[in-house]
């Protein structure tokens, strides 16, 4: 199964910068949880904003950049590579950015979205989703509070 996970707002940014304009501490922990122990596949602009590679999950990063290495990580110059590298029995989720979202939604089984309910200015954006190819499934609202700046709703499609 291919998942997209992502968090994009009301209208679809992402980020500016290379960074979320938004600090949503249940959204990292909802990501842990499911992400960890998995294969995840992103962009080099994705993987070099984290500060070190994610821990329990395995690192797939795209980049065109022929003679890019990582240790312990799995590097390769196409969404297409990537899947192919991938375990076919595998949960495989697709963790950004931009690009990368644009290049696999059709690729996707299924998409874990936190909406956050804001309007952003960004240079990123996630790609819309056609309620004609996907269902939603599953909605978590949240709300505000000291820990969160805006409101989000956790949000589960699957592939029509």
């Amino acid at each position: 199964m291919i998942t997209l996970i992502a968090a994009a707002a009301e209208n679809n940014a992402l980020g500016k910068d290379n960074q979320l304009v938004w600090h949503l501490p249940n959204d990292f922990k909802r990501f842990k949880e499911i992400t960890s122990g998995h294969y995840i596949i992103m962009g080099r602009k994705t993987f070099e904003s984290f500060p070190k590679p994610l821990p329990n999950r395995t690192h797939i990063i795209i980049t065109r950049q022929h003679h890019y290495k990582v240790e312990n990580c799995i590097v390769v110059n196409s969404i297409e590579k990537a899947l192919e590298v991938a375990p076919k029995n595998e949960t495989i989720f697709i963790i950004g950015g931009a690009e990368i979202y644009n290049q696999s939604i059709d690729f996707g089984d299924k998409i874990e979205l936190t909406r956050v309910h804001a309007n952003f200015e960004a240079d990123a954006y996630f790609p819309e989703i056609d309620l004609k190819k996907w269902n939603l499934i599953f909605e978590e609202k949240h709300f505000k509070d000291e820990k969160h700046n805006f409101d989000f709703t956790f949000q589960t499609y699957v592939k029509v």
